[in-house]
């Protein structure tokens, strides 16, 4: 079995890093701020993409793109934590399954926070925004990080996040999904594209281990 992680919402909360890199970006940028519930909104998708969305001018959108970043490699390991149960559930997985991180986030910054609290071991490969041309909700990273870990039976992959994009790449790469509603997601929005939504990532590693284990025939 493989199991890729979405990482904001899923394994991590970076709400608040994300949130004053936001802002620090606009004030730079002497650019009107738009509220933290609409930033929060738009996690999940590429820097680029949610400044447009924040009504920033195309032209400029990667001078903002770079302002955030600066800030964000600055605060991002003291600014974020794990969400509760993610180290156990990770471990739990491991032992099991390969494991591997598909985000939309800066895989550089990515790796420097899965080191800080010491679960990078665990994975075989992080694919993050710099390591594809499409980031999610296309099927690009799921397939790239696949490639990466090996092949498998896609009907034995499954990819855990806690937005629709994450389960929209999952259904164009062919593989599994599960929703998780610790981060920034809904049920009502996820349910529209997976069957299977559990409140956080350890419940969802402990029924991937139950499912796993009546597959191959052994009593659980």
């Amino acid at each position: 079995m493989i199991i890729l992680f979405d990482l904001d919402g899923t394994l991590i909360d970076s709400t608040e890093a994300i949130l004053e890199s936001f802002h620090n970006a606009f004030d730079f940028y002497g650019h009107p701020h738009p509220s933290d519930d609409t930033i929060k909104a738009l996690i999940g998708y590429p820097l680029d993409i949610m400044f447009g969305r924040l009504g920033v001018e195309e032209d400029r959108v990667w001078n903002f793109v770079t302002a955030y970043k600066e800030h964000y490699r600055e605060i991002s390991t003291q600014k974020t934590v794990l969400l509760p149960h993610a180290k156990e559930a990770v471990e739990l997985a491991g032992s099991f399954a390969e494991l591997g991180i598909v985000t939309t986030k800066t895989g550089k910054y990515s790796h420097i926070l899965m080191e800080y609290f010491g679960l990078m071991d665990n994975f075989k490969v992080l694919i993050g925004r710099e390591h594809v041309k499409y980031p999610k909700p296309h099927a690009e990273p799921i397939l790239k990080a696949l490639e990466a870990i090996g092949t498998e039976e896609k009907s034995h992959v499954w990819i855990i996040g806690d937005t629709e994009l994450d389960i929209i790449a999952a259904d164009a790469a062919g593989i599994n999904s599960i929703g998780v509603l610790s981060g920034y997601g809904t049920q009502e929005r996820l349910q529209k594209h997976t069957d299977f939504i559990f409140s956080d990532v350890y419940e969802a590693i402990g029924w991937l281990k139950s499912r796993n284990l009546s597959h191959n025939g052994l009593t659980i």
